[in-house]
C-alpha cells in the first residue's frame, strides 16, 4: 500500500513539474493601478540627460496620483526587460467618472 502511495505521489509530482515547463509568459496589457477624478495636468518638459550606456532607454516622467492630488514623478533611464524589447509609455486614460492610470511596460518589438 505504501509503495502504491509513493508511486502515485511521485507520478503526480512529475506530471506537475512537466506541465510547469509548458507555461509561456506572454506580455499582457498593463494593469490600471490608480484612478483620479480630475484630469492630469499637462506633462512637464524634462531635460533628458545623456544615457549612462548604449542600451539604456529613457522612461519619461509622468503625473502620479496621491490622495491630495497629482505629483510629478521624474523620468529615468532603464535597461530593457529583454533584448529587442521597447518601452510603451505609461499614460492617463479617460474613464467614466475620472481618469485611470495605465502603467508603462516593456513589449517585444
Amino acid at each position: 500500500m505504501k509503495a502504491h502511495t509513493l508511486r502515485a505521489t511521485l507520478l503526480g509530482g512529475l506530471v506537475a513539474l512537466t506541465l510547469t515547463g509548458c507555461l509561456v509568459a506572454e506580455p499582457t496589457a498593463p494593469p490600471v493601478v490608480a484612478t483620479a477624478p480630475p484630469p492630469p495636468p499637462p506633462v512637464q518638459v524634462e531635460v533628458v540627460p545623456a544615457p549612462p550606456g548604449p542600451a539604456y532607454v529613457w522612461i519619461p516622467g509622468h503625473w502620479g496620483w496621491r490622495p491630495r492630488g497629482y505629483v510629478w514623478v521624474p523620468g529615468f533611464y532603464a535597461l530593457p526587460a529583454q533584448p529587442g524589447y521597447v518601452w510603451v509609455p505609461a499614460r492617463w486614460a479617460a474613464r467614466r467618472g475620472g481618469w485611470a492610470w495605465v502603467q508603462g511596460h516593456w513589449r517585444p518589438r
